[in-house]
């Protein structure tokens, strides 16, 4: 690789590296040995804005056409991504919810004050019985973030009963009341949120202690195994990960993690649309970091944890930026081909972890954050985000292909990241997917794929692209940013050469 020269500006904190416009990966197709969890292509949903209400769910008599409630629409939308799991009702939300208002006959229900996101009142049209079912119409585990901040162990108790006795039990028979007689399934417990913020401001060392206590009375009932996930850290608070590893151990599967490319928690976070080349790199610096925040918190969890029992779950992340002007519900966001890098470049890197690594949920499915989808209304769009989970669900449960990539660079305040990043797996049918992305917003790239050992008949494809970064669909214009067939993509003798337009997102199938 021809060496990079750096052009220095004194008014500007970008800089951005001579490019020779070529890269190279080798895949090491006869080395994987670590499945992709399908559930890091998981989804969250919490009562927030109009993620729940007006997003996911209408009700019955909605002039919305619906299923059983649920917007057609989105419930279409959400099905083609085949999501593996969606964690519910929170976030900041989940410890102030009391599931018994959300249970029994809908007109009965008593309304409640969302006290995180603004005050806004709910009718608990949509609680336990409308989650479970959606999961179960969808497919996909329910992640249940259970009320530890404001609740009762007792209370928490009961719920899980609720949801998974067969026997002759109170809750059980409240459920059959309630015109559920079979229990759902529930794997994955969260067992409070951000216990170190909203979820109590407690002490990693006082969480420790609470954890096992509301995990003790979580009982197994009638078969159904429990995958008992604490409450872990936000960025680079290790200490956290390490208390809880020491004191916990083993009587937690998981602990999770908390990310987002956002630039803090006081004042203005930026435009979802209005934004500059400045900017845009800042979100690319950003969003690597995770790497190596992933790679440090594993590290704590190796030394207490050698035989790998204890999943990590990446279990809120995504862009956040300021609430879009007009009359939107809170935290709605517009999201452009900048969020679509920042999906493809987390995906890639959870991937490369996926031994530990074993959910991720990206925040949030619906009107929310980098959501999926968008509503107004009766009308729905999608975003680009989707469209990155839409081409890179083929990594779902395929076996990890260990890779290098030899790139140029781009950078951001002194912080040098890679112009092309990839990621690749092999399925159980003997499939080659490969993802990559180039993130350089005005140069191609050549990108020169190795695969020793590997004879490739065929090649198809699919570009995620648009004219600029901040091209983003409307519900006036829906297909600005889509995917589109790719056909630069080449067999050679070794490999592939693949020609990577600026600004692009590929997924390769071989």
């Amino acid at each position: 690789m021809k060496k990079i020269f750096l052009v220095a500006s004194l008014l500007s904190a970008m800089t951005i590296s001579a490019q020779t416009g070529a890269s190279k990966i080798t895949i090491h197709a006869d080395q994987g040995k670590t499945q992709i969890s399908k559930e890091i292509y998981g989804q969250f949903s919490e009562h927030l804005g109009s993620c729940i209400y007006g997003g996911i769910w209408v009700g019955e008599n909605s002039p919305i056409p619906n299923i059983k409630g649920y917007r057609t629409d989105v419930f279409n939308a959400i099905k083609e991504l085949k999501v593996p799991v969606l964690r519910w009702p929170g976030g900041c939300f989940a410890d102030e919810y009391h599931w018994m208002d959300g249970v029994g006959p809908r007109e009965k229900r008593p309304t409640i004050s969302n006290n995180n996101w603004g005050g806004v009142i709910e009718d608990n049209s949509f609680g336990t019985n409308e989650f479970f079912n959606l999961c179960e119409m969808l497919d996909c585990e329910p992640y249940l973030s259970g009320n530890v901040g404001s609740g009762t162990v007792e209370e928490l108790a009961k719920w899980v009963e609720y949801i998974t006795s067969a026997g002759n039990s109170p809750m059980a028979n409240l459920r059959r009341q309630n015109g559920r007689e079979k229990p759902w399934k529930l794997k994955y417990l969260g067992v409070g949120n951000e216990s170190w913020g909203c979820g109590g401001n407690m002490t990693a060392q006082f969480y420790s202690d609470v954890y096992k206590r509301y995990s003790t009375y979580c009982r197994e009932y009638d078969g159904n195994k429990l995958f008992k996930i604490a409450s872990g850290a936000s960025d680079v608070d290790y200490n956290w990960t390490e208390t809880l590893m020491k004191n916990i151990g083993n009587k937690m599967e998981g602990i999770s993690l908390h990310y987002y490319t956002c630039k803090g928690w006081e004042g203005s976070k930026g435009s979802a649309t209005k934004f500059d080349k400045n900017d845009y790199l800042w979100t690319i610096s950003k969003t690597l970091e995770i790497d190596d925040m992933i790679k440090k918190h594993i590290a704590i969890m190796d030394k207490y944890d050698p035989k790998n029992k204890v999943a990590l779950m990446v279990d809120e992340w995504g862009t956040w930026w300021d609430q879009e002007p007009g009359n939107h519900t809170a935290l709605y966001q517009q999201n452009t081909l900048r969020d679509a890098f920042v999906a493809a470049l987390n995906l890639n890197i959870f991937n490369k972890y996926a031994e530990r690594v074993k959910m991720t949920n990206i925040a949030q499915v619906v009107n929310v954050l980098q959501a999926m989808i968008l509503t107004e209304g009766p009308k729905m769009v999608l975003t680009p985000t989707y469209h990155v989970f839409n081409m890179y669900k083929v990594h779902m449960g395929a076996t990890y292909l260990p890779l290098e990539v030899t790139s140029d660079s781009l950078t951001y305040n002194k912080t040098k990241f890679p112009i092309v990043n990839a990621s690749a797996s092999k399925d159980s049918k003997g499939l080659i997917h490969i993802t990559l992305t180039n993130v350089d917003l005005d140069k191609d790239q050549k990108v020169t794929i190795d695969l020793p050992n590997v004879k490739i008949t065929k090649v198809e494809g699919k570009i995620l692209t648009a004219k600029t970064i901040d091209s983003h669909n409307t519900f006036e214009n829906p297909n600005v940013v889509v995917p589109a067939v790719f056909k630069d993509a080449k067999i050679t003798k070794t490999g592939l050469t693949v020609n990577v337009p600026a600004k692009s997102i590929i997924s390769l199938e071989l």
